[in-house]
């Protein structure tokens, strides 16, 4: 059984957690009309054996969204950390008029 230590919640069972996807993809802009670039978003993943960054959200505990590095190989995670402590990607950033 996969065990996520939640910052917030403390060592709980996977079965409380919902899967969010790939961490590690970054998103086009919003107003981005490229369709190679929103294809490529949802559509195309590495399947890395190794590290990998995923989110997690504490459905039934603090509901908070986690970034879980697991390593694929073996289920193994090597860090967990608040999706919202990380700095903002560069892709979601609005833009500023100019």
């Amino acid at each position: 059984m996969l065990r996520i230590e939640c910052p917030c919640c403390g060592l709980r069972d996977h079965d409380e957690f919902r899967y969010g996807g790939d961490a590690s993809v970054t998103r086009p802009a919003h107003d981005d009309p490229d369709p190679q670039a929103w294809y490529a978003y949802v559509y195309i993943r590495a399947n890395p054996a190794g590290l990998h960054r995923e989110f997690w959200q504490h459905v039934t505990g603090c509901r908070q969204w986690l970034v879980v590095e697991r390593d694929t190989r073996n289920h193994a995670i090597a860090s967990v950390e608040l999706a919202r402590k990380l700095a903002p990607r560069k892709s979601l950033a609005r833009k500023s008029p100019a």
